[in-house]
């Protein structure tokens, strides 16, 4: 049994491993950069180290300072968490060369995946259905103009190594892909240092339907139903749910059969996520593999009564899934909202600063995943996710209404935050209704931000009390505050990063 274990991670998904850690008696070593020396996971874990600076190829992304220290602190495993080094074959690589166990599947799994073009290839010989399009690489214009009028326009140009959005563009005529090409092929080779790309038939107004999987060493394999993860913004997601509104018994049973070939597929164990577009006529087609714990990951918890991080360590640990296909049911129906620290009315530009307020929602059916906390620091090195708030309830419109709820408790000052927009949402009739693609914000964006500016003028006196209720408690423990913009006369939530202290 693993006895201690290096977190190769930061903020909630470290939180998430340590807790985890401590329920089943795990020593639990944090990792932290010059940005995190007072973040959450430092001080929940058993022990924590200083890694590097605040640049995450100085310290989370250095593979050779997690290995060095996971071995000089006797660490028998290491948990990559999502992002950094969670899906890089050579990092696992590296970690079975120094026997050190890598909670996540093995490297010849994730490199069988990582290749958008070669996992399409794969699927098509397992019986997982694929977007129509090519299963290589375009090697020219000529030979992709060719491709492309054969699965006719409109088509998609992906980066093979992609993932996020990146390298990803529409084309809807001939006379457009020379140009698109060469723009694409320059963006995968900056996000990804691979400018290979591919050509997948658009699919008009898909959703975004995704399926847990699980296998251990021995051969089983089980999925946890599929996601509804349809609410993105630039092809990132920020509201998941189980189950999918959208998903009927009959398209359940063949999508999560699609999600458990395509994991064998490539031997896969540990835990993994299949992605699939689905078009209106709920037919689906598999996008890519996610060889990693997702970061929606609670919804599923919550529906299926399921630990996944703590079934993780069991699996690397050789032991066999602690249930059966046939012990789990879905219970009841959960949201997720990614809390970002991000400005919706000027085009989610992230924001940085000091929580100066900070105070989570609670109750039944509420659980909220975060790594920070008062006087936390969101900075400019790391993505702006201040926590996921998740809620659960007997059915969508419960869990819905308790959602709302939750979110007017949550209390963020110091930075600007997407919590009234993702009321918006909330409240929007068509959300509400489950009439959604991965095009609905941006068809609703518009009204959305109106919605958004309406909720905060109608809030603005509670947030003229709060500014005042915290300068006077500052005030008293001596500390004092001025205003960056002397002009600010309107108090509300768009004027709390023109406070500081001073």
């Amino acid at each position: 049994m693993i006895k201690k274990i290096l977190i190769a991670n930061r903020g909630e998904i470290a939180v998430r491993v340590i807790r985890a850690c401590r329920e089943m008696g795990i020593k639990s070593a944090a990792v932290y950069s010059d940005a995190d020396k007072t973040s959450l996971h430092t001080r929940l874990a058993d022990e924590s180290y200083y890694i590097g600076e605040s640049a995450a190829s100085q310290s989370y992304l250095n593979q050779s300072k997690l290995i060095t220290l996971a071995k000089k602190i006797k660490a028998d495993a290491i948990h990559p968490g999502y992002g950094f080094l969670s899906e890089n074959a050579e990092f696992i690589k590296l970690c079975e060369k120094e026997k050190l166990n890598f909670i996540g599947p093995s490297f010849k799994s994730v490199e069988m995946m990582g290749s958008k073009t070669a996992a399409r290839g794969l699927m098509s010989k397992s019986s997982v259905p694929i977007v129509p399009g090519t299963t290589k690489a375009i090697s020219s214009i000529t030979e992709g103009i060719k491709s492309a009028n054969e699965i006719g326009f409109p088509i998609l140009l992906k980066a093979a190594a992609g993932g996020g959005g990146k390298g990803m563009r529409k084309i809807s005529s001939e006379k457009e892909f020379g140009d698109a090409v060469e723009a694409t092929k320059r963006e995968a080779l900056k996000a990804f240092g691979d400018d290979s790309i591919y050509i997948e038939k658009y699919i008009e107004n898909p959703r975004h339907i995704e399926v847990q999987v699980i296998a251990d060493k021995h051969g089983n394999y089980a999925h946890l139903f599929e996601r509804e993860c349809s609410i993105q913004r630039r092809h990132q997601k920020i509201i998941e749910e189980s189950p999918s509104s959208f998903v009927d018994e009959d398209t359940r049973d063949r999508i999560t059969e699609a999600a458990v070939n395509a994991a064998k597929a490539c031997g896969y164990f540990n835990a993994g996520t299949i992605e699939f577009l689905m078009d209106k006529d709920r037919n689906f087609y598999f996008l890519e593999m996610n060889t990693r714990l997702q970061v929606e990951h609670p919804v599923t918890e919550l529906i299926s009564g399921i630990d996944l991080v703590q079934e993780q360590i069991l699996i690397a640990s050789g032991e066999k899934l602690s249930f059966k296909q046939e012990d789990l049911k879905i219970n009841g129906h959960a949201f997720e909202c990614r809390v970002y620290a991000e400005d919706p009315e000027n085009n989610f530009l992230p924001s940085t600063g000091t929580l100066i307020e900070y105070k989570i929602p609670s109750g039944p059916g509420v659980r909220v995943d975060d790594g920070f906390g008062k006087g936390s620091e969101i900075s400019i090195y790391y993505d702006p996710l201040i926590s996921k708030l998740v809620s659960w309830a007997k059915d969508r419109t419960a869990a819905i209404e308790r959602m709302k709820r939750a979110l007017s408790e949550y209390q963020v000052a110091g930075v600007i935050n997407n919590i009234q927009f993702l009321k918006s949402v909330f409240n929007d009739e068509k959300f509400r209704r489950g009439q959604i693609d991965i095009n609905y914000l941006e068809r609703e964006l518009e009204n959305l931000i109106r919605a958004t500016l309406e909720g905060k003028n109608k809030n603005e006196l509670e947030d003229a009390a709060a500014i005042v209720s915290v300068l006077l408690k500052e005030k008293l423990s001596g500390k004092n505050y001025r205003w960056l913009n002397p002009e600010t006369s309107k108090v509300n939530n768009n004027r709390w990063q023109d406070l500081m202290y001073e």
